[in-house]
C-alpha cells in the first residue's frame, strides 16, 4: 500500500511559497532528502485552511475573462501549479455516493471501481472531508510484459483504508495498486505529482482483481495517436516509419500501435493476418500476445 508519512509540522504556508520551497530542491521521490522536503511543504500547505477556498472563489470570479487561465479544470481535478521542473501540484475532488455529480456522471468519471496502478510517483494529502476509501494491493511490475489478460501472480491484498484529513501518503509507481471507493462525504486531496521525460513511455495498468490479471493499459501517449493518424493518411514516409517503429521501437506499446495502424489499412483479412503473424514473432512478449489475440479474432477462434 502507499507509504504513510508521519511528519508533524504545525507551520502553514501559501501555494507560491510551497512551490518555491519544492523547486529549490526539486522533487525526486527516490531521494529521501528531496522526498522529505516536498512532504514537509505539502504538510504546511495542508495546514493553510483558507488557500484552496480563496483560490476557487478567485478563479470562479475570473471565469468571464478571455485570458488563458493558469489553472485547469476537469470533472475531478484542478491544477494548482505547474512550475518548470519535475513536479506539479493539483487538487482532486472525491464525491460521496449520494452526491448528484456522482449519480449523474457515474463512478468511472471519478476513477471509482477501476483498480489501477500508476506510472508515476506522487504525494497525496487529505485536505478536506473524511477522504476516499481504497482497497490497497501490491504487485511486482518487473514480472509482467503488459498484455491484456496477463496473470499477476504476485498481486496481494494489503488493506482497506481511507485518505483521512491530514493523512500524508506516497503512492509508489509500479508497485501500489488501489481500487477506490466513494468518500463518505465530499472530500478533497492535494497532490504533488512527480514528472519525468520517460513517464510517457511507462505503462499504467487497469487491474482485473477477480481474474488477477491485467485488464488493459490505461496510459496511451500522444505519439501512438499521431502514428495512427499519419499511417491512415497514407504517405510513404509514414508507412516506412511505422514499419521501422513496429520492429525496433524501444516501447512495446508504440510497437503495438504501429502494427495496429498498419493492419487497419488492410482490407484483406489474409493480409491483416500476415501482418499480425509477423508481429507475433517480432521479439516482444507483449506484442506477441496481443498479435496472437488479434489473429484469433480474424480466424474466429
Amino acid at each position: 500500500m502507499p507509504r504513510v508519512i508521519d511528519l508533524a509540522d504545525s507551520a502553514a504556508t501559501s501555494l507560491p511559497e510551497m512551490v518555491a520551497g519544492i523547486s529549490d530542491r526539486g522533487f525526486n521521490p527516490d531521494d529521501e532528502g528531496s522526498l522529505d522536503n516536498a512532504a514537509r511543504w505539502l504538510r504546511r500547505l495542508g495546514n493553510n485552511r483558507d488557500f484552496l477556498g480563496d483560490l476557487l472563489i478567485e478563479e470562479l470570479a475570473q471565469r468571464h475573462r478571455d485570458e488563458a487561465q493558469e489553472t485547469a479544470y476537469g470533472p475531478q481535478v484542478m491544477i494548482l501549479a505547474s512550475p518548470k521542473g519535475d513536479f506539479f501540484v493539483r487538487a482532486a475532488m472525491w464525491p460521496s455516493a449520494d452526491e448528484h455529480m456522482l449519480r449523474a456522471s457515474g463512478g468511472t468519471s471519478f476513477v471509482y471501481g477501476l483498480p489501477h496502478d500508476h506510472n508515476f510517483t506522487f504525494l497525496t494529502l487529505g485536505y478536506f472531508g473524511p477522504g476516499y476509501w481504497s482497497d490497497y494491493y501490491e504487485f511486482d511490475y518487473s514480472e509482467v510484459a503488459g498484455y491484456r489478460g496477463e496473470a499477476l501472480p504476485s498481486l496481494r491484498f494489503v488493506e482497506r483504508s481511507r485518505l483521512e484529513e491530514g493523512k500524508l501518503q506516497l503512492y509508489r509507481a509500479h508497485l501500489d495498486v488501489h481500487a477506490q471507493l466513494p468518500a463518505d462525504s465530499l472530500s478533497v486531496s492535494i497532490n504533488v505529482m512527480h514528472t519525468s521525460p520517460a513517464q510517457t513511455w511507462l505503462d499504467q495498468y487497469r487491474v482485473d482483481l477477480d481474474k488477477r490479471e491485467i485488464g488493459a493499459i490505461v496510459s496511451p501517449g500522444p505519439s501512438e495517436a499521431f502514428i495512427k493518424i499519419a499511417v491512415g493518411l497514407g504517405s510513404r514516409e509514414a508507412l516506412d516509419l511505422a514499419h521501422r517503429f513496429a520492429r525496433r521501437h524501444p516501447s512495446d506499446r508504440m510497437r503495438l500501435a504501429c502494427w495496429d495502424a498498419l493492419a487497419g489499412r488492410e482490407l484483406n483479412e489474409a493480409c491483416r493476418d500476415e501482418l499480425w503473424r509477423e508481429a507475433e514473432g517480432s521479439g516482444s512478449r507483449m506484442v506477441g500476445h496481443e498479435a496472437r489475440a488479434r489473429r484469433a479474432v480474424l480466424v474466429g477462434v
